[in-house]
């Protein structure tokens, strides 16, 4: 027990370190120029290139994932089709930002799909920066897949430097943790293990010739309704977001000695943390900025905890319930935003996009 004290002391040391100094996350550092006149074809970046997780993927997981089950994907396109929320992700607005088709999943590649001109999405479901408990390609993989269609002349040197990337994983990392019994004491080296790797991929990545390196920081995890469906979704699990707030500290850290490194400061920190932050608190008085009823509250549940989002029974009885209205809740699942979720996200990161102009 002394060393779990010493930790959460350890912890939130650390949490109150990362609040005192959150505020270099990239939140703007002072100028806010808007290029959105001309902004894919400012710096020519004109193809996006996804590594990461269910909050990237776009139909590169397996069909028997829940992606692909009713009722993902109702908002949009109007069926399941691989995204892990009723409509679009992320990396949908990401690319809507540069002004391009959101690229294609890495699965799909071989369909005679012609817009490869637009990058390729590598993200898969339930992946991590090291081996989850799902088959699927780890980070080092993904960057390998990209290696190779560069290799194969897929991609040639310009086609890379027109390029810009997204990494947008490592939660699953930390639910593999904690599901082989990973401790508490423990927990701090491993975070320092995830982030250490995540900055050599990123470095790789970059090496490759990308131009500009979007990496996400960590959502507050103890607030995804599956950590606060304990408390009926009215409080954040304190303990998950410490942990959340030292590896954002920590990937902030190494991004400033990556950048410090290198002619280009090429790597830019998405602080989803606190855009899921300000989502919850949003009350609607921005224009175009929505008003979460109960923002912890997911739209899709399943009707008892053996039940989740899309289950059914052998009977093909459905298992779950789905709110009035998908645009009302800023979670569609246990885990996964909803695209009205996505969309206040990507709202409160339009000023750190811009500085990818820069």
């Amino acid at each position: 027990m002394a060393n779990q004290k010493t930790l959460f002391r350890f912890l939130h040391f650390f949490f109150f370190f990362a609040i005192l100094t959150g505020n270099q996350f990239v939140q703007g550092h002072g100028h806010h120029h808007h290029h959105h006149s001309s902004r894919g074809d400012r710096l020519g970046l004109s193809k996006l290139f996804v590594f990461g997780d269910s909050y990237a993927d776009t139909g590169n997981s397996r069909r028997s994932a829940g992606s692909w089950l009713t009722p993902y994907g109702i908002t949009f396109p109007g069926k399941p089709a691989g995204r892990y929320s009723d409509g679009r992700v992320f990396t949908d607005y990401l690319a809507s930002y540069l002004k391009i088709k959101s690229p294609i999943p890495y699965r799909w590649r071989k369909m005679g799909m012609k817009p490869l001109r637009h990058g390729m999405n590598f993200a898969y479901g339930g992946t991590g920066v090291f081996d989850t408990l799902v088959p699927e390609p780890n980070m080092t993989t993904q960057i390998n897949f990209l290696q190779q269609l560069i290799q194969d002349g897929v991609y040639t040197k310009s086609d890379v430097r027109s390029s810009i990337a997204l990494v947008s994983l490592a939660g699953n990392d930390y639910g593999t943790y904690t599901a082989t019994n990973g401790t508490a004491q423990g927990l701090p080296a491993y975070i320092t293990t995830v982030v250490n790797q995540l900055a050599l991929n990123l470095k790789r990545i970059h090496g490759l010739g990308v131009r500009k390196v979007t990496v996400a920081a960590l959502p507050p995890l103890g607030c995804l309704p599956q950590s606060t469906v304990m408390s009926s979704f009215q409080n954040c699990n304190g303990t998950q977001n410490t942990a959340v707030n030292l590896h954002n500290q920590l990937l902030q850290q190494a991004v400033v000695k990556l950048n410090n490194s290198s002619r280009d400061s090429a790597i830019v920190i998405l602080n989803f943390y606190s855009a899921f932050m300000s989502a919850f608190r949003s009350q609607g008085n921005q224009p175009g900025s929505s008003k979460f009823e109960n923002p912890l509250k997911p739209c899709c549940l399943g009707i008892s905890n053996q039940y989740s989002c899309g289950s059914v029974d052998e009977h093909g009885v459905k298992k779950y319930m789905i709110c009035q209205n998908p645009k009302s809740t800023f979670f569609w699942d246990g885990v996964h935003p909803s695209q009205q979720g996505w969309l206040a996200v990507y709202s409160a990161l339009r000023r750190s996009l811009d500085q990818l102009y820069y």
